[in-house]
């Protein structure tokens, strides 16, 4: 494994009511351009997210976050954005956007093994 290898990530929120600006993070998603490689990891939480909206549709944001990780594996069924390259993928996953499922801003790091920095990540960030 090349030694430092630069990464790029962003955390995955759920926004349940867009005009309140209140969200939960859910997941890490983390992209690797000298392995051409995307990491996904999502953990939701229903009760934390009824907390923030008790009507929030719960069946729904997990279609979403579904698809969200389809397209970020680049699996058969994840539409024509799931047959781009990582590159293109991570950077249509992480477009700004005002819809329940969002990203934060890009953050840059360096890594030995992109897992790893992964599961750091997202224990820091969601768990």
């Amino acid at each position: 494994m090349h030694k430092n290898n630069l990464f790029e990530y962003a955390v995955i929120r759920v926004v349940p009511r867009v005009e309140r600006e209140e969200f939960m993070n859910v997941g890490v998603i983390l992209f690797c351009k000298q392995l051409q490689s995307i990491d996904i990891k999502i953990e939701f939480n229903t009760d934390k997210l009824l907390a923030l909206d008790s009507n929030a549709d719960v069946n729904q944001i997990k279609e979403n976050l579904k698809a969200f990780e389809l397209i970020a594996n680049a699996a058969k069924d994840s539409g024509p954005i799931g047959e781009y390259g990582p590159a293109e993928r991570f950077r249509w996953l992480t477009a700004t956007r005002s819809t329940i499922v969002q990203c934060s801003k890009i953050h840059p790091g360096f890594c030995d093994e992109p897992k790893q920095a992964l599961s750091k990540i997202f224990e820091e960030m969601v768990l």
